[in-house]
């Protein structure tokens, strides 16, 4: 029988809608399986940056969590709650840090033979801290560490006054610097960030600075703290370190006299009385100051006839980081290397310790040392000076690195 060939074209036409469903079935099935990779892609970068998810070294090694836990550590005496936040690694390192003064409360970590220990001075209540602080143990500083001369500067042609603390100068921020101020805290992935808003005319400073503050752990015993800072209104001089107290052998053993310190600098600023600068910069070479190798601080605290190291050191090597401090204390194994991007560092020997701690501990004179990482003291008055102006346009920022290890 013969065909009119309507057949064949409606046979076509099937195999064509046919073909053409599948191509799309495939396409979709193609587009889903990209997109299920992309998502694994991004939780496996999501995993690799957060340490609460454990992650290879790359010798193979399985990193540990980092966790933070938050509670509360009392009340200041007007009533506003303080709170404690403790950072601790697999291996036990912990950090703790309280939301007055955004203070370094605590550091342990352990010795060669594993015993988990206290190595900073501080105190066991909130009370300790807000009228017992005179030494500034574990605080952070501002809104300048260290002095200014006579508590006063000029910039832009305009002479300040700024609050005086230390006899006739002015000393880590004045009486009510940024050590005695709340801060507002958050957890981060390894850490915590706290952060503060300074008011133009603070101690008399110019320029409304608002500030943040990393501290993170790692799985490796390191405790790095970034400052971050901003103004507004103003220019305003501005130097940040924090300050705790160190003492290797454990903080009830008494003297720091049996531990090692080496400071990587060949050069120091000359200073007044008061522990102003003068403005010179000298060799360590042939004094007492020259670190330059491991100094057992039993063999130089007395050649200071009874008060001990107050002074900075120029930081040796290229901007960036740069390792600027090495201590150790032997017999417990533990080492302190601080890295730095700041072009000084003050080492302090904790000449005026009478306090009591901890448990009811008296720290006494040579109890810690500080290593505190900054731009020169009293830099806004000396020009030759690293500039310590933070101006409309531009950020504050500053690193310090505190790498904890055990020597067997």
């Amino acid at each position: 029988m013969a065909s009119d060939g309507s057949g064949v074209g409606s046979g076509w036409v099937f195999h064509l809608i046919l073909f053409l469903s599948l191509a799309v079935l495939v396409f979709m099935q193609i587009a889903v399986l990209v997109k299920l990779d992309k998502s694994i892609d991004k939780r496996s970068e999501s995993t690799s940056i957060s340490t609460f998810m454990p992650t290879s070294t790359p010798d193979g090694k399985c990193q540990r969590p980092i966790s933070v836990t938050k509670e509360d550590f009392g009340k200041l005496s007007d009533g506003r709650p303080v709170d404690r936040y403790t950072v601790r690694n697999g291996g036990g390192f912990e950090v703790q840090l309280i939301t007055y003064g955004s203070i370094i409360s605590s550091i342990k970590m352990p010795d060669k033979e594993g015993n988990l220990e206290e190595i900073t001075l501080g105190f066991d209540d909130i009370r300790g801290y807000e009228f017992d602080n005179v030494p500034y143990f574990g605080a952070l500083v501002g809104r300048v560490a260290n002095r200014i001369a006579k508590g006063r500067f000029a910039l832009e042609n305009v002479t300040y006054n700024l609050s005086r603390n230390n006899g006739d100068n002015h000393l880590h921020g004045g009486p009510r610097g940024w050590s005695k101020l709340m801060w507002t805290a958050r957890e981060i992935v390894d850490g915590v960030a706290m952060t503060l808003v300074s008011a133009d005319g603070d101690e008399g400073y110019p320029g409304e600075v608002t500030t943040d503050v990393f501290y993170r752990v790692t799985d490796d015993n390191e405790l790095f703290v970034r400052f971050q800072s901003t103004t507004k209104k103003k220019a305003t001089p501005i130097n940040l370190t924090t300050h705790p107290y160190f003492n290797l052998a454990g903080e009830k053993s008494g003297s720091i006299d049996d531990q090692t310190m080496e400071i990587f600098s060949d050069r120091y600023l000359k200073s007044d009385s008061d522990l102003i600068p003068t403005g010179e910069i000298a060799g360590v070479s042939g004094t007492v100051f020259d670190l330059r190798r491991p100094t057992l601080l039993r063999d130089s605290l007395p050649q200071f006839n009874g008060s001990g190291f107050d002074i900075t050191y120029v930081v040796k090597g290229p901007t960036g980081k740069r390792l600027a401090a090495r201590a150790y204390h032997s017999k417990s194994g533990r080492m302190l290397e601080v890295f730095t991007d700041q072009p000084g560092i003050q080492f302090y020997t904790g000449n005026f310790l009478n306090d009591t701690g901890r448990g009811g501990h008296h720290y006494r004179k040579h109890s810690g040392f500080c290593l505190e990482t900054q731009n020169f003291p009293d830099a806004v008055n000396h020009e030759n000076f690293p500039d310590s102006i933070l101006r409309l346009d531009s950020t504050y920022d500053h690193s310090v690195w505190y790498k904890f290890s055990v020597k067997r």
